[in-house]
């Protein structure tokens, strides 16, 4: 007759692998099945006002309108204050992007079409 003997730290060790390996199955099936890593950073952007879409006002003119007309524009439309105007040159047009400050309290972009170069 032959005698084999099982120690217990062999036995703890098996134990411990099944019961890692449960846990292992467990978590995965509660973790969600495809995780995207740009998803906290897209909620946090849609929380965010300056990420939010900006409002385009755009006028079909044939010379386009001057920074002062856009600002005046801008404001009687939306009846905000005025924060800053810059116009930039995009596509051989410039562009006037006016920050509107809100009544309720958001900074807006607003982007008007300027005179063609």
């Amino acid at each position: 007759m032959r005698f084999v003997a099982i120690s217990l730290l062999s036995y703890d060790t098996w134990r411990m692998r099944w019961l890692l390996t449960v846990l292992m199955f467990a978590a995965a099936a509660f973790l969600p099945g495809q995780a995207n890593a740009f998803d906290l950073e897209e909620s946090l952007r849609q929380q965010h006002v300056q990420y939010r879409g900006a409002t385009d006002y755009r006028v079909a003119q044939a010379d386009g309108m001057s920074l002062s007309q856009a600002i005046e524009s801008v404001r009687r439309r939306t009846g905000g204050k005025v924060v800053s105007a810059v116009t930039r040159v995009q596509g051989g047009r410039e562009v006037h992007h006016i920050k509107v400050l809100t009544k309720d309290g958001k900074v807006k972009t607003h982007k008007v079409n300027g005179r063609r170069r």
